[in-house]
Formats: C-alpha cells, sequence, structure tokens
C-alpha cells in the first residue's frame, strides 16, 4: 500500500518541486542605505516593473554593461559596470589581460551593491604599449577592449567633449558614436548630467554607458558628474553640507549622502587619485585630479562642491534667490568676500599644477563656466540678466579661478550650459584672461539658453563673422569677448560635440564644434557656424 501511495504522489510532489524552483530565489541582498532612491535597482529590484529609462533584467551573458579606464602615473584603474544582480548570481568580476599570447587572470574584485560596480587598479603599469583586458562575470558574461599605449610620441593629442544627455530623448546615440570613433580622439571628457532621472542613477548610468560605450571601450574617459546626476536642478555644493530643500539654493545636498558618494563613485572612480584625500561633509569626498595624455596635462576639478548657495547670503533680486531680473542691481552688493567658489584646497591643487612644467600643454577640465554666457534661459521669450547657477559669481572667486588657469598657460573646456560657446576672459581686462569653450549639449531640447544682446549690436572688436560677436560685459559685470556661439535655433537645434586639438609644436589649441546631425567622414561635413576657433597660446 506505502509502494502504490508513493507512485500516486511521487509525480505530483515532483510538479511542486518544480514549480518551487521557478520562484524567485530566497531574498538576500545588501539593503540600500537609503529610501526612495535607486530603487529600480537596489533591494529586490528584481519585482519593480520594467522600467522606461532601461530593461535591467538583462540576458545573464550580457550582465557586464561596460568598462571604463584612465592611466595614469603608471596606474591603470578600471571600473567594472554590471547591471543589478540576482541573489544566486556570483558577485565576483574577474579582470583578464591578454598577455604573452593568452588571456592571464590579474585580479578579481567584488561588485558593491549600491550601484553595482566596483574598481580594478593596477600599479606600475606599462604605458608604452597597447594590451587588450576583457572583464568576466560568471561563465558566460564578458565585456573585452583596449587600454591605449600613452600618446607621448604625437604632436598632436585630441580630446572629444560633451555633456548633457538628457533624457528628453531616450533613444541610441549612433551618430556620436560613428562621428567620435572616426575622429578618432586620444581621450573622451563627459562634463557633467550623464543622467537626468535624478531619483534613478544606476538605471540611468547604464543607460548613458550603453549609449556611449563604444566611444570608451578602446580609449582612456573621464566622466564627472554634475547636479542633474546627483538629482539636483542646481548645485551649490558648500563643501557637502546637507541642503534644507530640493532646490539646493542654501547650499549642500538634497538627497542622502550615500546616494551622492555612490553616484560620485560609479562615475569617478576610475579617475587618478584624488588630491584632497580627506573626507568633507556628510563623508562626502573629492575627486579633483590631474591626468597626463602625451604631452597634455589635464586638470579635472569639481567647480560646484565647494561653491557658496545664495539663498540667505545675497539681497534676492528676483523671483528666485539665485535668479537676478533686475537690471539695476549692484553687482558689488553680491560679489561679498566670504563667499567661495573653487575654494582653498582647489586654488592650492591648481597653483601646483599649473607651476608643474613637465608638459607642454594644459587644460582645466570642469562642469561649467566661468561667466554669464547665455541671455536667455528656457524658452526665447526668458531673459535673464544674471544666473547665480553660472560661475560668473562671486566675481571674485570667478577672477580667482581664471587667474590660475592663466597662469598655468591653459584653456578651459566644459559644459553644462546647453550652449555652446568660445570666449576669452577678461579678468583686470578684456582679453587678459583664459579662453574657454563650452560644449554643446548632447541632447539640447531640455532647458535651452541663448546668446542674443538685449541691443542686438555686436560688442568692441567682433571677428563680424557672427552677429554678436565681442566684448561684452556678462550681468555680473565680468568682461568677456564672445568669438563663437551657436543658440539652439541653428543646425540640429545647438546639439552636439566637442572636439579640441591640442598642437604641441604649434602651441596652439583648435576648438571644433561639431552638430549632432553632422558625417564628420564626409569632405564637405559642416561644423556650426564661426568654428573652428584655432587659439595661439
Amino acid at each position: 500500500m506505502t509502494k502504490m501511495i508513493h507512485a500516486f504522489f511521487a509525480p505530483l510532489l515532483m510538479i511542486l518541486m518544480l514549480i518551487g524552483a521557478c520562484e524567485s530565489p530566497p531574498h538576500k541582498y545588501v539593503e540600500a542605505p537609503f529610501t526612495a532612491l535607486d530603487t529600480l535597482s537596489t533591494n529586490d529590484w528584481w519585482n519593480r516593473k520594467t522600467t522606461k529609462i532601461i530593461d535591467l533584467k538583462v540576458p545573464r551573458d550580457q550582465v557586464i554593461a561596460f568598462g571604463i579606464y584612465t592611466t595614469s602615473k603608471n596606474t591603470l584603474k578600471l571600473s567594472a559596470q554590471l547591471f543589478p544582480l540576482y541573489p544566486e548570481e556570483t558577485r565576483t568580476v574577474r579582470l583578464e589581460l591578454f598577455q604573452n599570447n593568452q588571456w592571464e587572470q590579474i585580479q578579481t574584485q567584488e561588485i558593491n551593491e549600491i550601484g553595482w560596480s566596483t574598481l580594478f587598479r593596477i600599479e606600475d603599469w606599462d604605458r608604452s604599449k597597447s594590451v587588450k583586458y576583457r572583464l568576466l562575470h560568471g561563465e558566460n558574461a564578458q565585456f573585452e577592449g583596449t587600454i591605449r599605449k600613452d600618446p607621448k610620441d604625437k604632436n598632436e593629442i585630441t580630446l572629444a567633449a560633451l555633456s548633457c544627455n538628457s533624457n528628453k530623448d531616450r533613444g541610441n546615440r549612433e551618430k556620436y558614436v560613428k562621428n567620435i570613433n572616426t575622429l578618432n580622439p586620444d581621450l573622451v571628457f563627459f562634463a557633467g548630467d550623464q543622467s537626468y532621472d535624478h531619483k534613478e542613477h544606476t538605471a540611468a548610468w547604464l543607460k548613458f554607458g550603453m549609449q556611449f560605450r563604444e566611444v570608451f571601450r578602446n580609449r582612456p574617459c573621464i566622466t564627472i558628474p554634475d547636479d542633474h546626476d546627483i538629482g539636483q536642478g542646481n548645485l551649490w555644493g558648500e563643501g557637502g553640507k546637507k541642503s534644507m530643500g530640493p532646490h539646493g539654493n542654501d547650499g549642500g545636498y538634497f538627497f542622502h549622502p550615500e546616494y551622492v558618494k555612490m553616484v560620485e563613485r560609479v562615475q569617478t572612480a576610475h579617475l587618478p587619485d584624488a588630491y584632497h584625500k580627506a573626507p568633507l561633509q556628510q563623508g562626502i569626498t573629492t575627486y579633483f585630479t590631474s591626468l597626463k595624455i602625451g604631452k597634455v596635462d589635464f586638470a579635472i576639478i569639481e567647480d560646484r562642491k565647494f561653491k557658496s548657495g545664495p539663498n540667505g547670503k545675497v539681497p534676492k533680486q528676483g523671483p528666485r534667490p539665485d535668479h537676478i531680473n533686475n537690471p539695476n542691481y549692484d553687482p558689488d552688493s553680491i560679489n561679498l568676500p566670504e563667499l567661495v567658489l573653487l575654494g582653498d584646497f582647489q586654488h592650492q591643487f591648481l597653483e601646483e599644477w599649473g607651476a608643474d612644467k613637465s608638459s607642454d600643454m594644459k587644460a582645466v577640465l570642469s562642469a561649467t563656466g566661468f561667466c554669464g554666457g547665455a541671455h536667455l534661459h528656457g524658452n526665447a521669450s526668458n531673459r535673464l540678466h544674471a544666473d547665480l547657477d553660472s560661475n560668473g559669481w562671486p566675481q571674485h572667486g570667478r577672477n580667482k579661478a581664471l587667474s590660475l588657469i592663466q597662469a598655468a598657460g591653459a584653456v578651459h573646456i566644459a559644459g553644462d550650459q546647453h550652449l555652446p560657446t568660445v570666449i576669452q576672459h577678461g579678468i583686470n581686462e578684456f582679453e587678459d584672461g583664459p579662453w574657454a569653450f563650452v560644449v554643446p549639449a548632447i541632447i539640447n531640447n531640455y532647458y535651452s539658453r541663448w546668446w542674443w544682446p538685449e541691443d542686438e549690436m555686436p560688442g568692441d572688436n567682433s571677428n563680424g563673422i557672427l552677429p554678436w560677436t565681442g566684448r561684452y560685459l556678462d550681468g555680473f559685470k565680468n568682461k568677456i569677448t564672445m568669438h563663437a556661439y551657436a543658440n539652439p535655433d541653428t543646425q540640429s537645434h545647438g546639439a552636439g560635440f566637442g572636439f579640441i586639438r591640442f598642437d604641441i609644436q604649434k602651441n596652439e589649441v583648435t576648438f571644433e564644434c561639431w552638430p549632432r546631425d553632422a558625417d564628420v567622414s564626409l569632405p564637405d561635413a559642416k561644423q556650426f557656424a564661426g568654428w573652428p576657433v584655432q587659439v595661439k597660446l
């Protein structure tokens, strides 16, 4: 009888076991230290509904999204970015290099489940040769690329620079990838706002990486976060303090510090070691540093992390604490000596970096520009006299930063403004400061800006190429000389990318500005009107 009962129930028991095996495994995960943030990628992420940002439930042989790296001072730093993993999957990622005609495992690292990334670091890296690498997870997932040799013998070093990857367009970026790979830069720089999904950085960062990984798979790349990346419309960091409101105009960071730290970790861990090691308020750290590519030395600074917030510190001149709508206000009334822009740590860094003469040319890379380089904000009918989000304020901090850049013999390259411009700054007099190229937005249908003087007249010493070039005062009475601009009613709605050529022998920099819909492989491909701009240093 017992055998008969067993024979009857055994198939049913087997069916129940199979059903159980198909259910989700025991839910063991690292609990996120924050709530209502990064919910698509943390905790029991697999129970979330499909997101419009990116499908996180990828085939398991595709869980390695990308790798991103730099080499500096004989050190390789390579970040591996993964899609979220299920509880039963290994958290170990392996790095292999192709050496001695075979793949050799060099290191293993554990994934941080908050952000799903990890960092490989190899000291005594030989920068004189190119080496293939691959990242491996489990049995089948891998991502392969090349660590390029340092182009120390090249007399021209090139940089592709991009910013503002708006989520108003979530499509692929094939034209950008094709154009940049055709131009084949030695280095790529993403100046910030890689993510516009304020509360879901990991999903948005993965989307960005899948869009652009063919650009940085085989060359070094700099990525720095800006305000939208850390979940704010604007950022005045004030050394890492806590902001009391989502607008952040009192200074500081609104979201949980562990969320901010996650954003900065996944975007900047692969950069050369930071100059300043000690943590700031809330345990938030810095990443400002330098990177030499061939004979060009790039300083990477954080132009918002220490900046003072305006709310409660300066007289309000409009409906918002950061917007000045009164053209008759006194600019000196908001240029208070206690206000900070870059801060003492970065001043010291730039002084030391500028005094280092071991490289032939220099450039400073940061999030945004050092003046009020736009008149119309958001739409063509919204004229704003001065914007305290710009680094034209506080003016004494702006002048100090520009003096350090000029003393180094460097040019400045940034993003953020959704308006490409080439400006030569004036500190005490017109044209006594450094040249600056603010590159266009990748997608420019989110808060566009226009250069449009109210009197619609050219400035003194206009180059005549575009209507409104020459010498102007911005809304803070900073001296600027406009050489080129591309308003959003131009080709590609003003979207595109910057390409910078550093000619070592001529000590000359060429700023190129390419529209989004250009095809640089064609002999008649045209840049935005007003470009290229050549600068003799």
